[in-house]
């Protein structure tokens, strides 16, 4: 018998000394344990046992009422005035050191500015205003004990036009306001297309005019739980979804715990977080170039320490959220100028970390200043900035939540990939958690709130991945 291990056979271990018999027994085993470990570490999870009507309502649970009733925002010239009120002082706003621009955060001369008009222009034409955030039919339904708030177009078609309903999630600090530019073009009818989409946006729980949470717990994925339920309760069993930010970890974790129900899922800030992931970006940081398919791109993604160092800068927030939310969500409460200057800072450098340079924060070179405050107005209303930001604490201590990541997404997944996002990883990585990837996309342009800084660059996207997934 002449058995080979490793291009040894056994009559070359029998004349090895005992020496090089230890040294072959260490190296086997140390291939051995690697591999174990290798393997261990890119084992993909199970989908975990669901529990599909947890209760996160106040007291003891009880049945939910399934009727959908219309919704309206309504703030009331009382209000309106109130809120007048509270902008009407800036003079305890501190001067901003000589050349700072906006890397202290938000400008205070800039701010005064921005509360000037919310006061004087933006609020003496709250009609219009509050008739713009109407503009699309609005409902609210129950689900889960909690009132989830949805926006729901139903599009108008000719004979024969296909429609595929898609579930638009946003994240923090946005809201479905940031979808307005983008609703009509998806449920209109045209050339690039022969279908349109019905389009069903909500608001996360906690965020704009959904219910909060009464018990803890409510993270993203437990979310994801509640948006499928939304859908079918709205009588859609298959859909694509489109989201960023924490619309992202919704929308794939919806994609891998319900695969027989989502058609495709389109995100504009695709990421993995695995021990694997982060072992390929530290290997393809080398030789950047060999990673990623055009040497334009490789700008997206690389030098990966000065990207790590401005992601540490931009995460400040995170850590804050993540560990006490209550504390800053009381500072902000009822505080319209402070709520601007927290919100508005993130569309200014998530936008373009560069516009840290710029003494207006570049806010209105893409955004209006009236989209700009309708978004606040989706915090300030509603209050809600306060339970908006516990979803950092409920989902970044829960180990459970981050075993997500290794749960595969089968279903068809586009990812488009803004040059001036926080993140961006290359497909090497990516595949292993998205294994149907079928579109990657590099955009010159746009940052993190994508859908309304380029509604049309992110509609043509949708377009160009439903295409495909329709010739599968």
């Amino acid at each position: 018998m002449n058995i080979s291990l490793h291009g040894i056979t056994d009559q070359d271990f029998l004349k090895m000394g005992w020496c090089g018999k230890l040294l072959f027994v260490l190296v086997s085993c140390s291939v051995a344990f690697v591999y174990q470990q290798y393997h261990q570490a890119t084992k993909p999870f199970p989908i975990p046992e669901l529990k599909l009507q947890k209760y996160w309502g106040a007291g003891t649970p009880k049945p939910d009422n399934t009727k959908i009733d219309k919704f309206v925002v309504d703030f009331k010239q009382a209000d309106v005035d109130k809120l007048k009120s509270k902008l009407s002082d800036t003079s305890y706003l501190s001067k901003p050191l000589e050349d700072a621009k906006f890397h202290y955060g938000f400008n205070s001369n800039k701010l005064k500015s921005v509360v000037s008009y919310w006061k004087d222009t933006y609020l003496t034409k709250w009609d219009q205003r509050q008739a713009h955030l109407n503009k699309f039919p609005q409902f609210m339904t129950q689900i889960q004990g909690l009132n989830i708030h949805f926006i729901h177009v139903v599009p108008k078609v000719t004979k024969n036009v296909k429609v595929y309903p898609i579930l638009l999630l946003h994240g923090w600090p946005g809201s479905v306001v940031e979808f307005y530019d983008l609703i009509p073009l998806l449920t209109a009818e045209s050339k690039d297309k022969d279908y349109v989409f019905e389009v069903i946006a909500p608001s996360l729980p906690g965020y704009g005019f959904s219910e909060a949470a009464s018990k803890q717990g409510l993270n993203y994925a437990e979310m994801a739980i509640i948006f499928r339920n939304l859908m079918a309760r709205l009588g859609k069993s298959r859909y694509f979804i489109q989201g960023g930010d924490w619309g992202s970890a919704i929308g794939t974790t919806m994609a891998s715990y319900f695969p027989n129900e989502i058609l495709g899922y389109h995100s504009n800030m695709c990421a993995v977080n695995t021990p694997i992931a982060n072992v390929k970006t530290f290997i393809s940081s080398f030789y950047p170039k060999y990673f990623v398919e055009k040497e334009e791109h490789v700008k997206f993604y690389y030098p990966i320490l000065p990207n790590l160092v401005e992601l540490l800068v931009e995460s400040g927030y995170m850590h804050i959220q993540a560990t006490k939310p209550d504390t800053v969500g009381t500072a902000l409460a009822g505080n319209p100028v402070g709520l601007a200057a927290y919100i508005m800072e993130k569309f200014s450098t998530w936008t373009n970390k560069a516009y840290r340079d710029l003494e207006d924060g570049g806010l209105e070179k893409y955004f209006t200043m009236d989209a700009l405050l309708d978004n606040i107005m989706l915090y300030y209303i509603p209050n809600s900035i306060l339970t908006s930001q516990r979803l950092y604490k409920e989902s970044f201590s829960n180990p459970e939540v981050f075993k997500n990541d290794r749960i595969p997404v089968t279903v068809p997944v586009a990812c488009a990939k803004y040059r001036h996002e926080l993140l961006n990883q290359i497909d090497w990585i990516l595949k292993d958690k998205f294994t149907n990837l079928v579109q990657t996309s590099h955009f010159p342009d746009g940052g993190h709130f994508a859908a309304m800084q380029l509604p049309k660059v992110m509609y043509k996207d949708i377009v160009d991945f439903v295409n495909k997934v329709q010739k599968k």
